[in-house]
């Protein structure tokens, strides 16, 4: 259970380890958001309509929504790895832009 555990939530062993720190955290936080909304709604609706179609239709777009950052994070999609402005240069290879916070 421990490795399905880190699989997720261990930011050193995750599909989002390549990214930097604050990249990861933000990452992280947005999906902890995003489960946190699943479960709440989840739970609401099932006390509602006494079913729980609803809440396993919320898990299951959790889980690939969680897939879709994973998987786009690891490069895995076949498409390009995401930029961020740091990555672009100009044409002599110098930064296009300064570093706007100062790290």
């Amino acid at each position: 259970m421990r490795s399905y555990y880190d699989l997720v939530m261990n930011p050193e062993t995750n599909p989002l380890k390549d990214l930097r720190p604050q990249q990861k955290f933000q990452l992280m936080v947005y999906l902890s958001m995003m489960w946190t909304a699943v479960f709440c709604l989840s739970f609401g609706a099932w006390s509602y309509y006494g079913e729980l179609v609803v809440g396993h239709l919320l898990f299951a777009l959790g889980i690939v929504v969680t897939a879709m950052v994973f998987t786009r994070a690891r490069g895995d999609s076949g498409r390009q790895r995401v930029r961020t402005y740091r990555d672009v240069t100009r044409f002599d290879r110098t930064p296009r832009y300064d570093d706007v916070w100062g790290a």
